[in-house]
C-alpha cells in the first residue's frame, strides 16, 4: 500500500517509522506543494495523511485507490469533505492531544505580554539593563477580566489557568455552549460579543473555523476593545480580520496582541500581510508551535497510527470529533468518545 503524507517539515519520526514497520510505501511531502503535484502523488495512494496542505475536490478525486485522510492535527478547514464523502472516503482528525497544550501556550502568550516581556527582553539585549520607567509597567491577571471567544475544551482549560490559577474574572461568548456548561468551568456566559469585548482587558481566541466563524473578530469588534486590551489567538489566523488587526495595532488602539496563527502560513519579514506586526515590542508572533510539545507530540502521532491502522486494515475508523462535519459521515466510520 501506498501513504501519502504532506507537510514533512512537521517532523512526526514514530508516525513515519511506524508505517513503514507496517511494510507501506511511504512518501513525505513539502508544505506548499502545488495542487497539481499533490494530484499526481496521490493518483495511487491508498491513505493521505495532511497537516496544514489544502486537500481539494481535484485532489480527492484524482486518487481512485484512497481509503481515507487523516488530519493529524485538529482543524479540518483545509479539506474538502463534502467532496470526501461524494467518494465514500472517511476523513478523521485527532481532537484530544493538546487541549491543555495549547491553552497553556494561549496563556503564555497573554502573560508575556502583560508582563512586557518581549520589549523588555529586547532592551536588555540591546541596552544590558533598564530602569522602572512608565513604558515597561506591566499589567497584573488578577483581578482583570478575560473574555473567550470559544469555550470548548480548550477554552475552558484558559478559563481555569486565568481564573482558578489567577483569579481573574472570566466571561465568555459561545453560542454553542450553555451557560450552566460556562458557569462549571468558571465562566460567564455572555449572549452579547460587542458587549463582552469592551469589558474585556485580555481576550482569547479558541474557535473552529467554519462559515459563521471566518471573520469573527473585525474592525467593528477591534473597536470595541480597550486601548489598552491585549488580544491572543492560537486557534485559526481566519477567525480575524488581519489587515484590521494590522491597522489597529499600528495605530495604537489596542494594547497587543499575541499570534501563533495565520490565515497565510509561513510568516515572513516583508511581502506578508502580517509583516508590518514583526519587531513591535507588545506583539509576539509564534510559529505555530503552541501545540508542539513532547507530551502533546507523542499522543498525537499515538493516536494517528492508529487511525492509519484502522484505514488500511479495512476497519472503521473511529471519529471521536464532535465537530459536525466530520459527525455528518455515514461511510467507513465509527463514532467514539
Amino acid at each position: 500500500m501506498k501513504v501519502v503524507r504532506t507537510d514533512r517539515e512537521l517532523e512526526c519520526p514514530e508516525i513515519d517509522t511506524g508505517l513503514r514497520a507496517r511494510g507501506v510505501d511511504l512518501v513525505t511531502l513539502p508544505d506548499g506543494i502545488p495542487e497539481a503535484d499533490l494530484a499526481n502523488a496521490v493518483a495511487d495512494a491508498d491513505l493521505l495523511l495532511m497537516c496544514y496542505t489544502p486537500i481539494t475536490a481535484r485532489v480527492i478525486d484524482a486518487a481512485p485507490r484512497l481509503k481515507g485522510i487523516v488530519k493529524y492535527g485538529v482543524g479540518i478547514d483545509a479539506i474538502d469533505i463534502p467532496a470526501a464523502m461524494r467518494r465514500g472516503i472517511p476523513v478523521v482528525n485527532v481532537p484530544d492531544y493538546a487541549e491543555e497544550t495549547v491553552a497553556e501556550g494561549a496563556f503564555a502568550l497573554m502573560i508575556a505580554l502583560a508582563k512586557r516581556l518581549p520589549g523588555i527582553t529586547q532592551a536588555m539585549t540591546r541596552d544590558g539593563w533598564i530602569w522602572p520607567e512608565q513604558r515597561w509597567l506591566g499589567r497584573d491577571i488578577s483581578g482583570a477580566t478575560l473574555g473567550l471567544v470559544g469555550c470548548g475544551k480548550i477554552g475552558r482549560s484558559m478559563a481555569r489557568m486565568a481564573g482558578q490559577g489567577f483569579r481573574a474574572r472570566v466571561v465568555g461568548f459561545d453560542p454553542g455552549v450553555d451557560a450552566a456548561t460556562m458557569r462549571a468551568a468558571g465562566i460567564e456566559k455572555a449572549d452579547d460579543l460587542h458587549a463582552m469585548l469592551r469589558a474585556c482587558d485580555f481576550v482569547s481566541l479558541h474557535c473552529v473555523l467554519n462559515d459563521q466563524t471566518r471573520g469573527l473578530i473585525g474592525k467593528h469588534e477591534l473597536a470595541c476593545l480597550k486601548p489598552s486590551a491585549i488580544i491572543v489567538n492560537v486557534s485559526r489566523g481566519a477567525l480575524i480580520d488581519e489587515a484590521a488587526l494590522v491597522e489597529t495595532i499600528v495605530a495604537g488602539r489596542i494594547g497587543g496582541a499575541g499570534l501563533d496563527v495565520y490565515s497565510v502560513e509561513p510568516l515572513a519579514r516583508s511581502g506578508h500581510p502580517m509583516s508590518a506586526l514583526f519587531g513591535r515590542d507588545n506583539v509576539i508572533l509564534f510559529p505555530h508551535l503552541t501545540f508542539f510539545t513532547y507530551e502533546a507530540m507523542r499522543r498525537l502521532e499515538d493516536d494517528t497510527l492508529a487511525r492509519c491502522f484502522e484505514i488500511l486494515e479495512g476497519r472503521p475508523v473511529t471519529i471521536r470529533s464532535h465537530d459536525p462535519r466530520l459527525r455528518a459521515q455515514t461511510a467507513g466510520i465509527v463514532f467514539g468518545r
